[in-house]
């Protein structure tokens, strides 16, 4: 009796809430339809089918064109314009012009901790004229001044003391900075 009771109780229980999760399968998004109807999306992967054992690189220097002072003046997506240090041959073939721009975008900024941690931006999807973009070094990271290394033995020295070794946590590390005059260096793996 007890079996054929929950056998009952459990086809009611399914028989009412099949209709509700048929339901959810007809909704649409609403806001994917309306921000992007109509725009071409390009796909993100990247097939990375080159061989391993190559390790050829060519190094690229880039200065950015306006000074970064802090990471404090960026915002993640930005974009950001550099300019080749110098001439690029690969093969006899010039494929970067000194001064030619190179576009490309703040993908991280963390900024700067406590005890000394200091901040960084992480500059990525570098756009070249003339370069296969999925041959070239994702990112490149810029750090600013280190405090920790004399924060933490500070705190450790001022420990016999209680409240000072706690004082050290209110340390914050440096900013990022980048100068106009600086140079930043990604890499071109001609045979990837």
């Amino acid at each position: 009796m007890i079996k054929k009771f929950n056998f009952i109780l459990i086809t009611a229980i399914a028989a009412f809430l099949a209709p509700l999760c048929c339901a959810q399968a007809i909704v649409s998004d609403e806001l994917v339809e309306s921000t992007l109807a109509g725009k071409e999306l390009e796909n993100p992967y990247r097939p990375y089918k080159y061989n391993y054992d190559d390790l050829k690189r060519i190094p690229i220097e880039l200065r950015v064109m306006v000074s970064i002072k802090s990471e404090n003046d960026l915002k993640e997506g930005e974009p950001i314009v550099f300019l080749a240090c110098h001439d690029l041959y690969d093969k006899g073939k010039r494929i970067l012009k000194k001064n030619e721009r190179v576009y490309g975008k703040v993908e991280t900024i963390i900024n700067s901790g406590m005890n000394g941690i200091p901040a960084s931006i992480i500059f990525g999807d570098f756009k070249f004229e003339n370069i296969d973009s999925a041959k070239v070094t994702d990112t490149y990271e810029v750090y600013g001044q280190d405090r920790s290394l004399w924060v933490f033995p500070l705190k450790w020295a001022l420990t016999f003391l209680p409240p000072t070794g706690t004082l050290t946590n209110f340390i914050k590390g440096g900013h990022a900075k980048l100068k106009d005059n600086e140079t930043i260096e990604v890499y071109y793996h001609p045979n990837w």
